[in-house]
C-alpha cells in the first residue's frame, strides 16, 4: 500500500510522519544557511563552502542516532551516492526504512507493510542528492562560529513550512556531526553521525526500491 505526494513531505504526511520525513531530509539539505555576526557576503561564502565540501563526496556511509520529541531513540546506518541515491536503515524494534533510487523517495514501514512515495524533486534530498549544491540566501537564518564548531540554521517555507533545521559541522572540516529539527509544533527530533565513511563502492542494489510491493 502507498501513497504519493506531488509536494513537499512535510506538507503532505501526519504529524508524526512529518516530523520523521523532516529528520531524514536534513541531509538533504547541508545547504543554505546564514549567520547573525557576519556579513551576508561572508554568510553566503561559508554556507556554499559547506555545501561544496559535502557535494564533492560522492559515496557516504555510516551510522547514526536519532532522539525524538518525546526521548525516543532509534539507530541505524546510512548510504548516500550521487546523484540521487540514499538509504536508511533504522535498527530493530524500528520498522522503517527509506530509500531514493535517484527518481522517487519511499518510506516503508515493515510492520505494517506500507509505503509512502514521493517523487524526488519535489522534497528537499534532491538538494543534498545533485552532483552540485548551489544555495540561495533566502534560505539563510543564522551562521554561527565557535572554535569547536559551526552551527547552521536553515528554514524555506516554500520547502519545510514553519519547520527550521539547525546543523552542527565541524570548523577544520566542514563534516557534518548532528542536526536537530524543529518542526511547526516546536518539536526537536535530532540525528547524530558517526563512524562515517567515505569514497566507498556502493552496489546499485543498495538504493533499489522494491516497486512491486509499494505498489501493491
Amino acid at each position: 500500500m502507498h501513497t504519493e505526494a506531488t509536494g513537499s513531505p512535510l506538507l503532505a504526511a501526519s504529524s508524526s510522519r512529518r516530523r520523521f520525513v523532516a529528520g531524514l531530509t536534513a541531509f538533504g539539505m547541508l545547504a543554505a544557511f546564514g549567520v547573525p555576526d557576519l556579513a551576508l557576503a561572508q554568510q553566503n561564502t561559508i554556507a556554499q563552502s559547506i555545501a561544496d565540501h559535502f557535494a564533492s563526496v560522492k559515496t557516504m556511509s555510516g551510522e547514526f542516532v536519532q532522539f525524538g520529541p518525546r526521548g525516543e531513540q532509534t539507530g541505524g546506518k546510512f548510504y548516500i551516492s550521487r546523484p540521487g541515491k540514499i538509504r536508511f536503515n533504522y535498527e530493530d524494534p524500528s520498522p522503517m526504512r527509506v530509500i531514493a533510487d535517484g527518481k522517487a523517495v519511499v518510506i516503508g514501514n515493515r510492520k505494517l507493510k506500507t509505503w509512502d512515495l514521493y517523487p524526488l524533486s519535489k522534497t528537499p534530498l534532491n538538494l543534498l542528492l545533485g552532483d552540485k549544491i548551489d544555495l540561495s540566501s533566502k534560505t539563510v537564518r543564522q551562521v554561527k562560529e565557535d572554535p569547536d564548531l559551526i552551527t547552521i540554521v536553515l528554514g524555506d517555507r516554500s520547502i519545510f513550512g514553519d519547520s527550521t533545521i539547525t546543523m552542527m559541522f565541524d570548523p577544520k572540516t566542514y563534516e557534518l556531526r548532528q542536526w536537530t529539527i524543529t518542526d511547526a509544533q516546536k518539536k526537536d527530533t535530532s540525528v547524530m553521525i558517526f563512524n562515517v565513511a567515505t569514497g566507498l563502492k556502493l552496489d546499485d542494489r543498495v538504493f533499489a526500491i522494491p516497486y512491486d510491493e509499494v505498489r501493491n
